[in-house]
């Protein structure tokens, strides 16, 4: 796909393309609505604290994790165009809650639920993939996710302005989140709608039943339970995060390891229930995929998404303290182009896997240029010439970005019945990566945190360079499609 093509607003491809792209600006500017309005809230409410927000934070991305995984289940089944619509919808609630919640109870429990939303990219992984055929698929990828994670940034420069100036006074906060909430109630029952599944004349190929992530042997099956292990332990993490913050008890901890455990004991029971059916009556061979490829997208996302997340969340203060010259204000705005980068940087990823003819070596290419940039990054201090700081850093970030570009140029080809549970789990593993590395990062000196992120992304380069295969037909104009594909969509249609 030429990136001229986006503009053609006549194509009903490009259309859906257009609608699924502002459905996800939209959950991420209801996602990240705390944080540009976070000092204001301060101010006006007596009671919060900095550390009130800091905890908050820790909250907003504990359901994302699990619910990247059960969204991509759910896609796989009912399809994206209704489980997208009634994400945003549902999720309009909690942040009405969250926005004119009056005490400490309502405003973390509204932001623990809140923090589901961030499943929403996975579900326009899936609506992408059905509506562009393989050799286009990488751009109009990048291109939806580019866009639509330029919600967070413009939730940044827009709420702060409609807080102060647009509705003023001290509840100015509150009307500037409730109108996110709002948008996202509207434009949920507007995208289902307006959105359709598949382009005319082609049947959806969806999961019998919400169930848990297909394999096709038992070493696969083993290697499943491995991969499923780390989601949970990464949400034991944010708790043990708020322990050392005193917002939790050491006995309100262990209850929610407690949980984790059950939770991640009935995943396995659903992952042996699934499986060992399908198993033992043999699949057939032109269904079967290696679940190893799945688990190198998994590391890539983990390096790369991971990386930036934890990148963005430091980067102001990094600059702001190595460079005497800068102010807050400046330096800000020199980390959020770090994050602006987005809206060029994953469709050229996608881009280049479409027009490289290899989609694997431009995943190699962009896992190797993070580990140099991040390394780089690691020599920055007061030494430099702000200008060549701005510029390594700049780069860094059109890697890091141009390989989750790269990362969802590839899942569509790796089983098509289920690019919902694909793109859910290396998703999931994206925010993994942000835990880990954020945590991290209040134990490190800035130089060993990008040694660290670089080692990560480096390693991913040596399990993708050895694990990932070069997917089969991602090139045509057609997706592959096995004899159980062709059966359960002769079912549908009919």
């Amino acid at each position: 796909m030429k990136p001229k093509e986006v503009m053609d607003v006549k194509n009903q491809q490009v259309r859906m393309l257009h609608y699924t792209w502002i459905a996800f600006f939209i959950s991420f500017f209801a996602w990240f609505n705390m944080a540009p309005l976070s000092a204001v809230m301060v101010e006006s409410e007596g009671w919060l604290t900095q550390n009130h927000i800091e905890a908050l934070a820790i909250v907003n991305l504990a359901l994302t994790i699990p619910a990247r995984v059960i969204i991509g289940a759910l896609l796989d089944r009912f399809g994206p165009r209704r489980v997208f619509g009634w994400l945003l919808i549902v999720m309009s609630v909690p942040v009405m809650m969250f926005a004119f919640g009056t005490d400490w109870m309502q405003l973390l429990i509204s932001r623990f639920f809140l923090s589901a939303i961030g499943a929403s990219f996975v579900v326009g992984i899936r609506m992408v993939s059905e509506w562009f055929p393989p050799r286009k698929v990488g751009f109009a990828e990048g291109f939806y996710a580019g866009f639509g994670n330029f919600g967070s940034a413009a939730a940044a420069m827009i709420l702060p302005w409609m807080a102060l100036h647009l509705f003023g006074g001290d509840d100015g906060w509150r009307y500037a989140i409730a109108f996110t909430g709002v948008l996202s109630f509207v434009y949920g029952l507007i995208y289902m709608r307006i959105a359709r599944d598949t382009p005319p004349g082609r049947a959806f190929i969806c999961s019998k039943k919400v169930s848990a992530m297909e394999v096709s042997s038992y070493r696969d099956l083993v290697w499943l339970i491995l991969w499923t292990l780390p989601l949970n332990g990464a949400l034991a993490v944010l708790a043990l995060r708020l322990v050392w913050m005193d917002f939790l008890s050491f006995t309100m901890f262990w209850l929610i390891v407690t949980v984790l455990v059950a939770a991640t004991t009935w995943q396995i029971i659903q992952i042996l229930r699934t499986n060992l059916k399908i198993l033992r009556q043999g699949v057939p061979k032109d269904d079967q995929y290696k679940f190893k490829n799945v688990a190198a997208l998994n590391t890539t996302y983990f390096a790369n998404f991971g990386a930036e997340l934890a990148i963005v969340s430091m980067l102001p203060m990094f600059f702001l303290m190595t460079f005497d010259q800068l102010t807050a204000t400046t330096a800000g705005i020199v980390a959020s182009s770090f994050a602006f980068v987005n809206l060029f940087a994953r469709p050229v990823g996608g881009w280049l896997s479409d027009r490289m003819g290899n989609r694997k070596k431009t995943m190699l290419m962009y896992m190797f240029g993070i580990s140099v940039g991040l390394a780089s990054m690691a020599g920055i201090n007061s030494e430099w010439p702000l200008i060549l700081a701005i510029l390594v850093t700049l780069i860094t970030s059109l890697f890091i970005q141009g390989a989750e570009g790269a990362t969802f140029a590839i899942i569509p080809f790796v089983k098509r019945r289920i690019t919902g549970q694909v793109s859910g789990m290396a998703g999931a593993y994206g925010n993994v990566g942000s835990v880990i590395y954020m945590t991290i990062y209040t134990l490190v000196t800035p130089t060993q945190f990008f040694l660290l992120l670089s080692a990560g992304a480096f390693i991913s380069f040596i399990f993708c360079w050895r694990a990932l295969d070069e997917p089969n037909d991602s090139f045509g104009e057609d997706y592959y499609m096995s004899s159980v594909d062709y059966e359960q969509q002769s079912a549908n249609i009919s």
